[in-house]
């Protein structure tokens, strides 16, 4: 792979880029996202804890916007490098802040198709259509690259989706972004029928794109130079930036998630502190922090610290790899390869083990992600009902909660089974938290009329 394409200002489905000015077109991807409506709505979507009522707890959006800022910090320590290694680019009019934008902007996008709950609200999906009676009826009317888009629904797909098609419906390649950032973005960048290979590595464990959008992640693929893998036709190697992009989220959360659980009180303040020390060495560090006042603001303050070191520690990783990534051989998680890589992982091991199970989440999330068995059961059936001529009055009591946008110019379901499913998933996953209980409530007292 090479850089020039890689940094590619095309614009998916759009005009021909003129040229870069002041704001550069990385910069105006990034504007794009953060005035999205599917970018808003992360406000409203679960992190951890779900339907938080601590105003402190992170969001999605703030998770996102966190992940970005990590980001922007990694693409400008890797630009600076590339810039000086590759003879190719220089005089190119790139800067190393082009490459903090890209892996901004991909940041700030990574998580904009996850469904209500978070990664339970996944689950749940792939739940119903595996276990439902009417799910596994769908799954079984569908072809095999069809099926394995519900069997195993994927929140990193639906992003590409809203990226690539739903985030401007209207338009040829939907919000247009540069294919640069929607390389960056795509941390799995195959189908679904060849995801959760054996032998894959680690962009292989799960999918980036939809059945129906295998052609505009073509596209993005052709554009950026992205090698193929061995894996398949519609499989390609990573953009050497989402390398960075993966190791922006993973210490974001990793780090994050356990102070967030700190502040929920699920953790005390003595079962946090070892876990800073095992990356904050420096003696002034903790003279400083002996000083804070709060045990809040100190958790804080060693937070930025620990995130501070891991950046210089990821960005060191990227550049040793930097070849490696550009010839496809390399496929593993940059802060797996750290210096401090063993103390990160007893962030994500607490945070596994008194956080994602703890009692907190799990009453909430539970009953919250069932909730999306419901409406797929209510939508789908309805939808169903539809299309093989019921007029009944409960038939269209459903069908007219769901917004015209998901059905067809006539304000019927799509006679295509494929293109049916796919847009009440499309309506389900785009749900915020909030919007989902509402909803579901909604079915459940017209059941009841």
């Amino acid at each position: 792979m090479r850089w020039p394409a890689l940094l590619s200002h095309h614009r998916l489905g759009g005009p021909p880029v003129a040229g870069v000015g002041q704001r550069s077109e990385f910069q105006r991807d990034f504007d794009r996202i953060v005035f999205s409506s599917a970018f808003r709505r992360l406000q409203d979507k679960t992190q951890v804890f779900p339907l938080a009522k601590n105003d402190y707890v992170r969001t999605r959006l703030t998770h996102s916007l966190e992940v970005a800022s990590v980001g922007r910090s990694l693409g400008v320590l890797a630009g600076d490098h590339v810039l000086r290694q590759h003879a190719a680019m220089s005089g190119s009019g790139y800067t190393p802040a082009d490459f903090g934008a890209i892996v901004a902007a991909a940041c700030l996008a990574h998580d904009i198709g996850n469904p209500p709950f978070g990664h339970a609200g996944e689950a749940a999906i792939q739940s119903w259509f595996n276990s439902s009676a009417l799910g596994a009826a769908v799954l079984a009317r569908l072809t095999p690259e069809q099926r394995a888009d519900f069997a195993r629904f994927e929140g990193n797909a639906q992003t590409f989706r809203i990226l690539a098609r739903l985030g401007m419906p209207d338009n040829a390649g939907g919000m247009q972004l540069t294919c640069a950032t929607l390389a960056a973005v795509a941390k799995y960048p195959r189908a679904a029928l060849l995801a959760a290979a054996a032998d894959a590595g680690i962009s292989g464990k799960k999918h980036n794109f939809f059945y129906a959008d295998r052609e505009r992640f073509a596209a993005v693929a052709q554009t950026t130079g992205l090698l193929r893998c061995a894996a398949g036709a519609d499989c390609w190697c990573r953009h050497p930036l989402a390398f960075l992009v993966e190791a922006a989220d993973d210490i974001c959360y990793c780090v994050i998630d356990v102070e967030d659980a700190f502040r929920a009180g699920e953790l005390s303040y003595a079962e946090v502190e070892p876990l800073y020390r095992g990356i904050v060495s420096e003696p002034a560090a903790w003279q400083k922090a002996g000083a804070i006042s709060t045990d809040e603001k100190r958790v804080e303050y060693l937070r930025a610290r620990t995130i501070d070191a891991l950046v210089a520690e990821a960005a060191a990783a990227f550049v040793a790899r930097e070849q490696a990534m550009l010839e496809g051989r390399f496929d593993l998680e940059l802060i797996a390869l750290i210096p401090h890589a063993e103390a990160l992982e007893a962030f994500r091991a607490l945070a596994r083990d008194r956080v994602y199970h703890s009692a907190v989440v799990l009453n909430l999330q539970s009953p919250g992600a069932a909730i999306l068995g419901e409406l797929l059961e209510a939508f789908i059936g309805a939808a169903d009902a539809a299309v093989t001529g019921s007029r009944a009055a409960a038939v269209r009591a459903v069908l007219d909660i769901l917004p015209g946008q998901f059905l067809c110019a006539e304000g019927r379901p799509a006679s295509d089974l494929y293109a049916r499913v796919l847009a009440i998933t499309d309506f389900i996953s785009g749900m915020t938290d909030s919007y989902a209980v509402a909803v579901a409530e909604k079915l459940r007292a017209l059941r009841g009329a």
